[in-house]
């Protein structure tokens, strides 16, 4: 006799020796359906199954056939193709949301992800060990914390200028609550920054930065001072604070390593390619990244101040300001030039005043005393001081020098040149000569 060998799952295993107990009316079917998870009816049809076919009618009949939701070659292909032409470098999570709303193609994460590690477009990366911090809990309510940050990055991939991407994000939501591209980290890119946040969304509670020097003066013999960000802020009524480290306003940070990835992709879908451009299309991806990301607060609560300073007011505010004393002649010193005040009536009332100058970064000067606008004329016009830069925005004005002196030696040779007749592109350019090093001495050498 040629006996015959099944092969079984555990669950199957389980569910022959239950349908063996009702057989031998060791239970009743309603318990063993209760057992097995089905309906007594189900019960009927698998003893009716083993009656017949024995313990190989208990066998699942769906083994080695192909899923009903398994996809087709075709549709694999279809995405494979898109994957390695247009989504190359995208994630598994980006590409398949961009499928999705762009292709109509729909499939879950984790089939993509698979698909992507076995066509060798992506890796799956190791978990590096990360250090354990403090926990902080979120802010219970919207607008009462406001954490923001500069990401300098290639935003544009080549196709524009590089540059700096100011991020504000509500603690409580972790929803973006304004963006803004410039050219360098600066007081003016912030500035700018919060003054399109106080017209959408209003006054928040406090901002939370990092120790930089446009946040706080590090240098300890001005301790007590403010920087221009800083008076800006507390006229307003801003609470500013200082993270000790990166990992304390982890928030933001994580922001920017998922807009440095998901940003950059959907302007290179957009076709954007410039400063000016990118600001304009901004609100429409804070929006959907919002949709996409924001959690609910805690307390349903909106925290932001209406904004009481009138738009003339928030000039002043959103200026570099200086203070400066009036002599007897009403006149002071600013940036190498010298200043008059015009008086109308008793004008020695204001000798040896306090007087706060303003100047908006359009390079207009306004000077105020007691808060009001006074006259003024400008008699000397030094040479402008040399601005200073931070670690930050040196490397754009490097970068610009770098360009200036490039561009400096490429010359652009005749149409009959005879370089340009044995080749056949007609308009490329001369490679910069070389500069000529400086001889050393070999006797004076060490």
């Amino acid at each position: 006799m040629i006996k015959e060998t099944v092969t079984m799952s555990h669950k199957e295993l389980d569910r022959l020796h239950i349908i063996q107990e009702s057989l031998n009316r060791h239970i009743t079917q309603e318990q063993a359906a209760a057992r097995i998870g089905i309906s007594i009816r189900q019960v009927k049809r698998l003893v009716q199954r083993y009656r017949n076919e024995g313990p190989s009618g208990l066998v699942s009949r769906r083994r080695g056939k192909r899923p009903n939701n398994s996809f087709s070659t075709e549709f694999r292909a279809t995405v494979i193709s898109l994957l390695k032409g247009r989504y190359a470098d995208f994630g598994p999570t980006l590409a398949c949301e961009k499928l999705r709303e762009i292709h109509g193609l729909c499939l879950s994460i984790e089939t993509l992800r698979k698909w992507m590690v076995e066509e060798g477009i992506w890796r799956e990366r190791r978990r590096k060990f990360a250090r354990i911090y403090q926990r902080r809990m979120r802010r219970p309510s919207y607008g009462e914390l406001i954490q923001i940050d500069g990401s300098p990055h290639d935003w544009f991939e080549g196709r524009g200028p590089k540059c700096t991407l100011i991020v504000f994000i509500d603690d409580a939501t972790s929803a973006l609550m304004a963006l803004r591209f410039a050219p360098a980290e600066t007081t003016r890119a912030y500035m700018e920054t919060l003054r399109g946040y106080l017209n959408d969304h209003g006054v928040p509670l406090a901002l939370y930065s990092d120790r930089h020097s446009i946040f706080r003066v590090n240098n300890p013999e001005r301790e007590g001072e403010l920087t221009q960000f800083t008076r800006a802020i507390k006229t307003l009524g801003i609470e500013p604070i200082h993270a000790n480290s990166p990992q304390a306003k982890g928030r933001v940070e994580r922001a920017n390593q998922t807009l440095q990835d998901r940003l950059v992709k959907e302007m290179r879908l957009q076709g954007i390619s410039d400063i000016e451009t990118a600001n304009a299309w901004l609100p429409t991806f804070i929006e959907a990244y919002n949709n996409r990301f924001a959690t609910p607060p805690r307390i349903a609560d909106n925290a932001h101040l209406d904004v009481h300073h009138s738009e003339e007011e928030l000039g002043y505010i959103f200026s570099l300001q200086a203070k400066r004393v009036l002599s007897k002649n009403l006149t002071f010193q600013y940036k190498s030039s010298a200043f008059q005040i015009r008086s109308e009536g008793r004008g020695y009332r204001l000798r040896h005043s306090v007087v706060t100058v303003c100047e908006s970064f359009n390079g207009e000067i306004k000077v105020l005393y007691d808060g009001k606008a006074l006259g003024w004329e400008k008699y000397v016009d030094g040479p402008e001081p040399i601005p200073l830069d931070d670690e930050k925005s040196v490397h754009e004005r490097v970068d610009n020098a770098r360009f200036d002196l490039r561009s400096k030696f490429y010359v652009k040779p005749k149409a009959d040149h005879p370089w340009l007749t044995r080749r056949t592109q007609s308009n490329q350019q001369v490679k910069p000569p070389k500069l000529p090093r400086k001889k050393t001495d070999p006797d004076k050498m060490d």
